[in-house]
This record gives structure tokens, C-alpha cells and sequence, in this order.
């Protein structure tokens, strides 16, 4: 299987921030949309662009419960470079899950169509990550519908800078 992304091949990028570093729950909370994230540079920062669909994955320790999908939204432009040596910054608007509908690990893993992704596959791999588009289309299953998701229907009320190249 090609495991390299390509424009034909990409269903959303994949976003991880460690939520066994500092409180990414707590912070999460106290504004459900995120605005920009972490990544480093690459051919697959080069490809991100304005629109592409992006998914927020929180990763810990395997003994920890809640861990896998927290978030869905957009990429919202091009990546902004950091200064030499530092992770580049992607704008997004990206909402927050309720924890309820987020997706845990233990159920994309149970789930045949995403026991390959390469968040699963490769836990420790840079931001970003990414799902396929078969891969993309089994989460959505997965997920509420976009109209039940935290905040979706309403503006968000601030956003959350550079986060997370976890």
C-alpha cells in the first residue's frame, strides 16, 4: 500500500498534540476552536492549503482513556514559516468535540477501515499526519454530524494560537 500522500490520495491532515504534556483538556475547554497549530516543515506542509479538512488527535500514554480524534474543522490558508530550526504554523478553524463525541483510539483501531492509519501505525511521527480518503470518509462515521458538533453552529468565541507539535 502507498503510504506516501498525495493530492489524489489525502482525506484530511492529521494534527496531534500530546495531552500528557501540559493540560491540552483544560485548555481545550476553556475555548472549544483552535486557530493555528504547529508543523513541521516538509513536503506536506507545502501541500496544505486553505479548505483541505483537518482532524485534531490527542495522543498520550496508552494506559490514559479519551485519547484519538478531539477535533474537526479546516485549514484556513498556507502554513506560515517559524524562524530557522522551528516549527511552521497552519491556521485552521477547528472545533473542539465535546469529550462525549470524541473518538477514541480504541475504536478507530476496532474499526478495519482505519487500523492502518499512519497516526496508529506511526504514533510518534511530526505534524502532520494524515488519513486517506477511505480513511476519512470511516471517521466521519464515527463522528456526530456537523450540526450536533461543539460550537459549530455558533461564532467562536476566541481562538487558540500556536499549539501542539506533539
Amino acid at each position: 500500500m502507498n503510504r506516501h500522500v498525495t493530492a489524489q490520495n489525502l482525506g484530511a491532515w492529521l494534527l496531534k498534540g500530546n495531552a500528557d504534556v501540559g493540560d491540552l483538556d483544560a485548555r481545550l475547554a476553556a475555548d472549544p476552536w483552535v486557530g493555528g497549530w504547529c508543523v513541521r516543515p516538509g513536503y506536506r506542509v507545502r501541500m496544505m492549503t486553505g479548505g483541505q479538512p483537518v482532524v485534531l488527535w490527542a495522543s498520550g500514554s496508552r494506559r490514559a482513556r479519551g485519547y484519538g480524534v478531539w477535533g474537526v474543522g479546516r485549514v484556513t490558508g498556507p502554513p506560515v514559516p517559524g524562524r530557522p530550526g522551528q516549527p511552521w504554523t497552519v491556521p485552521l478553524d477547528l472545533a473542539v468535540l465535546d469529550p462525549p463525541d470524541r473518538v477514541p483510539r480504541a475504536v478507530l483501531r476496532a474499526d478495519p477501515r482505519l487500523v492502518g492509519a499512519e497516526v496508529l501505525r506511526q504514533p510518534m511521527g511530526a505534524n502532520p499526519s494524515w488519513l486517506t480518503v477511505v480513511e476519512y470518509a470511516a471517521l466521519g462515521e464515527h463522528l456526530p454530524p456537523p450540526g450536533d458538533r461543539t460550537g459549530r453552529d455558533q461564532p467562536p468565541t476566541g481562538r487558540h494560537g500556536p499549539a501542539g507539535a506533539g
